[in-house]
């Protein structure tokens, strides 16, 4: 559930204005060692620096490296997995429809998702926040925004976010994906980008974009991350147990660093799976 983030966002704000770090490189911890012929199609965003994208030898990232744990524990090998890039807004829909059968994408876990779907996790606590021009001294925070565009990837809570709280004083760009808006920001025919922390520190820290864009570090949400699998999935609680053994084996420590941590972005300790 979204909810103002108190406290800890402090913690965040200092450390994610990363326009000045150095580029993370795409890694991941290769096979998960699992043995046996069982299959598993996964979806996942293939744009996102740091978090999962697309490289010369396959996907990368923190969210590919956790679905890479989650498959080994189902006892997929990781030859085995089927990488399914999806939109924004085809989460949900990829799920109920069976296209995949996991959804490992920076996606939030909501009441109104958990109507149509099931999710384990958390896996990761985000904060929703803006990325802007970095000679832009106008927007310094949510309250802003007045007069302002604002691009967001469809089907996405940064979207309900927006549209709920700011409804009449800015407008809301909706695109596909969120590295269409951050080229349309470069640009300047869009003034922010407003989504998830995580997501954007990777962004401003790409060769193209620094000294460019900048986040601002004022994170103004809670966003709990879950791994997505339709509703009465048997495989539901295994998925949950893995996570919980993910974090606690140092592999969820070991992937933020190796992918995240590079951009400037402070590490928080992890959360609760429930």
């Amino acid at each position: 559930m979204r909810r103002l983030a108190a406290a800890a966002l402090s913690l965040v704000a200092a450390s994610v204005l990363v326009s000045g770090c150095s580029s993370a490189t795409p890694q991941n911890t290769g096979d998960n060692s699992a043995t046996g012929s069982g299959t598993l199609t996964i979806g996942i965003a293939d744009d996102l620096p740091g978090v999962s994208l697309k490289t010369d030898s396959g996907y990368a990232g923190f969210d590919i490296d956790t679905a890479n744990y989650v498959a080994g524990k189902l006892g997929v090998p990781t030859k085995n997995i089927t990488w399914q890039r999806i939109d924004q807004d085809e989460r949900v829909s990829a799920l109920t429809s069976g296209k995949v059968d996991l959804v490992v994408s920076t996606f939030s876990i909501t009441p109104e998702r958990e109507k149509e779907i099931a999710f384990a996790g958390p896996y990761f606590v985000a904060h929703q926040d803006l990325l802007i021009r970095r000679n832009d001294d106008t927007i310094t925070g949510p309250e802003t925004l007045d007069g302002k565009k604002v691009c967001a990837a469809a089907g996405t809570t940064s979207i309900d976010y927006l549209t709920s709280h700011y409804r009449g004083k800015i407008t809301v760009v909706k695109v596909p994906s969120w590295s269409e808006c951050v080229r349309d920001l470069a640009a300047g025919t869009v003034d922010a980008v407003s989504t998830d922390d995580l997501i954007l520190a990777g962004f401003a820290t790409q060769p193209e974009y620094k000294g460019v864009l900048r986040v601002i570090g004022k994170g103004f949400t809670d966003e709990n991350y879950g791994v997505g699998l339709k509703q009465g999935d048997n495989r539901l609680d295994t998925v949950r147990t893995a996570l919980k053994e993910y974090i606690s084996s140092g592999a969820w420590k070991k992937s933020l660093d190796a992918n995240i941590a590079p951009s400037g972005y402070a590490i928080p300790s992890p959360p609760t799976v429930k």
